[in-house]
């Protein structure tokens, strides 16, 4: 009998990667591509979706290759993907007729305070569980429609990125996404499960160039034999951030994962009743088995592992990201410096789309090594914000942690200490790429249920708050001011 094993597709915003998944969750073959970052304009940012498809082609190829594999041995084939980026094409050709908007991109603020003048925003809250931020997909499908010569008098398709990984691997065959990533797109009704013609209306979107929505987990198409020399079924696709939730075995209500990425982005798992709509948090759809949805809350900070690229390639204070650590590690504080990685405006709970970045506190005395320390304190304190509000509605008693910073201790002690949580890290660090494995994997019976699913997972360690309770009051007023400070940044300046 020929051994099977599943090939995880997982595309992230500043590179593309493919991991060979055993059934004990164990990785036999990864690969890896970062690809270009496009900044037209400041608060813009794009992607060309050819360099998508290409990396994630090529890393493939090269995970099956340092698995020593055959296309013939994978039973089936997941996908996990940046959310909310905007893709669309023309269906006959294949062809981009603009780049992708990437979720990051600022450029439909203004149409989202017009909508939000319009007093529309609670018809969105109310259908969607989100806000109207520039963040998610329908204000950017509307930008390209409005703004792209190329896109008038075409048959067009709109996609998130794991429809357009899909569409390139079935050759056109399949036009789809799933629940998880249909639910970011201010266009998806999470409660009654399909497109709203409502809001269609108000956003003025044509029905027909949206996707089919699916389930997480089912067969949805084969990759085609040009493409993988032979046709492999696609059976799983999770937007990445409920991909580390199931990846991290969070199938109860209450559980919980912070995944630290470009950005960070806490999920925490409500079962199968939604949460009514919050001022400061989302409602998302966690993950749909069959006909099943599961619910959870949602807070995203848009910038996290962004601000260490940040530190390395255009401040040089770091070769490697990874040196952030040891840079950081030879302080014992900031000496009062403050950090808030703002780039990209301010996610929850403050969604101001205007903030922008600022260091405070600086003097003569301030090195390299106090600014590295602050931005991971920043990170710390961004998603300390978060946890703030969700502990208003949901009891936290630990959080599950992964991503690709989480291998710095220093950064896990210091969230653990601004939370006042306990974060565990468990053994296997690729839970966003898991995740998609095992939805591909419960979808051809490769893993026969969830409880199968859980047994794989181990904690590699555990992070308890060791700061006192009055240095840590002291310290997030300190943050408070500089939110303020960051928020007033970008109100003189609009």
């Amino acid at each position: 009998m020929v051994m099977k094993y599943i090939l995880a597709l997982d595309q992230g915003t500043t590179s593309s990667r493919a991991l060979v998944v055993t059934q004990e969750g164990t990785i036999i073959g990864r690969a890896q591509k970062e690809f270009r970052q496009i900044f037209p304009k400041p608060g813009w940012v794009e992607h060309d979706p050819m360099d998508i498809w290409a990396t994630q082609a090529s890393v493939m190829t090269e995970a099956m290759s340092r698995a020593r594999l055959t296309m013939r041995q994978i039973a089936s084939i997941g996908i996990t993907n940046q959310r909310e980026t905007t893709i669309v094409w023309d269906k006959k050709t294949s062809i981009p007729v603009y780049n992708a908007i990437v979720w990051q991109d600022r450029r439909t603020t203004p149409l989202c305070k017009k909508l939000k003048e319009d007093g529309v925003e609670p018809i969105f809250k109310k259908k969607t569980g989100l806000l109207l931020d520039p963040y998610f997909s329908g204000t950017k499908i509307r930008w390209i429609l409005d703004n792209v010569a190329e896109a008038k008098g075409k048959d067009l398709a709109f996609g998130t990125v794991d429809s357009w990984l899909v569409w390139k691997m079935t050759e056109g065959a399949q036009h789809i996404t799933d629940a998880t990533n249909a639910s970011r797109t201010l266009l998806y009704n999470i409660y009654e499960g399909k497109w709203d013609e409502e809001l269609l209306k108000i956003l003025d979107i044509p029905r027909e160039i949206l996707p089919e929505v699916r389930s997480s987990s089912e067969v949805y198409g084969e990759c085609s034999e040009d493409v993988c020399s032979t046709t492999i079924p696609i059976g799983g696709i999770a937007g990445d951030q409920q991909a580390a939730l199931f990846g991290q075995s969070c199938f109860e209500k209450g559980m919980g994962k912070i995944t630290y990425g470009t950005g960070c982005f806490i999920l925490m798992n409500t079962g199968k009743i939604a949460p009514p709509p919050s001022e400061h948090l989302l409602t998302t759809i966690a993950y749909q088995l069959n006909d099943e949805v599961h619910y959870a809350l949602e807070g995203s900070v848009f910038i996290g592992g962004a601000v260490v690229q940040w530190l390395r390639d255009s401040l040089g204070i770091i070769a490697r990201s990874e040196d952030v650590e040891s840079l950081a590690k030879s302080v014992s504080s900031t000496e009062g410096v403050v950090f808030v990685p703002a780039f990209a405006g301010l996610g929850a709970p403050h969604w101001d789309p205007q903030a922008r970045g600022v260091i405070l506190g600086i003097t003569r005395g301030t090195t390299d090594a106090h600014i590295a320390r602050a931005a991971l304190e920043g990170i710390g304190f961004r998603v300390s914000d978060i946890l703030e509000v969700i502990e208003e509605s949901v009891a936290v008693s630990e959080l599950r942690v992964d991503g690709g910073a989480v291998s710095d201790d220093l950064l896990m002690q210091l969230q653990s200490n601004l939370a006042n949580l306990p974060l565990i890290r468990p053994q296997f660090k690729e839970l966003t790429a898991l995740g998609a494995a095992f939805l591909a994997g419960l979808s051809v019976g490769y893993w026969k249920d969830l409880e199968e699913l859980k047994g794989l997972w181990k904690e590699d360690r555990r992070f308890d708050p060791d700061l006192s309770e009055r240095d840590r009051v002291k310290e997030k007023k300190k943050w408070k001011h500089a939110i303020e400070c960051t928020k007033m940044w970008g109100k003189i300046y609009d």
